[in-house]
């Protein structure tokens, strides 16, 4: 069982310390990183944390996975957007503010373009989450956002955004809370109705108490 300080040591502090170590065993691409058994000891932390911080490595691109062999540096240059995304993530210490500052875009666009397309107002799935909400119903906080940006069918925003949602340490994957409920049925009403004022000032409202979980 990993102790409360473990768990407290957010993935990102393990990204930024795996990168440290890139850098000092100097890995190049190819190259083999240590086990996750060996980076939980180096670093300290609690494998799970690793683990995530890994997944999140190699989601963004930075490392490559082989079964039955370990895990690998990879070649960024492949890919231009995860070049410069990876590199900016992992190499400049405020990068969160700015990194949760562009997903807030990503969600903020996908709102207006709900509200201002009647099409996309009348799809059934907000009525579905509405009645989840009004029947106290459990739903997961990244239920809305990612409905939200994938009824605009734009599939760049979508993948861009589960990149920044990763590395931005908002728990999205926890249920919603009876307060955050009251916030997010305001905002789907909004929805339906086509009342884009509304919907983002309730989606402000809700964005602010999911973020202020990071500083308890």
């Amino acid at each position: 069982m990993e102790s409360q300080k473990e768990h407290s040591k957010m993935y990102l502090e393990i990204v930024r310390e795996l990168r440290n170590l890139i850098e000092e065993e100097n890995i190049k691409t190819g190259g083999k990183l240590p086990s996750e058994r060996v980076l939980a000891e180096r670093m300290q932390a609690g494998r799970s944390t690793v683990r995530e911080a890994l997944r999140s490595l190699e989601l963004l691109g930075v490392i490559e996975t082989r079964r039955g062999e370990g895990t690998f540096l990879a070649d960024l240059q492949k890919n231009q957007f995860v070049d410069v995304l990876s590199g900016f993530i992992l190499q400049q210490s405020t990068s969160i503010r700015d990194v949760q500052e562009t997903r807030r875009i990503h969600e903020i666009a996908a709102i207006q373009t709900v509200c201002q397309r009647v099409e996309l107002r009348k799809l059934p799935v907000w009525e579905s989450l509405l009645a989840k909400v009004e029947y106290d119903e459990s739903m997961k906080r990244i239920d809305l956002i990612r409905e939200m940006i994938v009824s605009t069918g734009n599939r760049l925003s979508l993948k861009i955004w589960r990149l920044l949602k990763q590395f931005s340490q908002v728990p999205y994957d926890m249920d919603m809370t009876p307060v955050e409920k009251q916030y997010v049925k305001e905002l789907l009403v909004g929805i339906v109705d086509g009342d884009e004022a509304k919907t983002l000032k309730e989606y402000n409202n809700w964005i602010k108490l999911v973020e202020d979980e990071r500083g308890e």
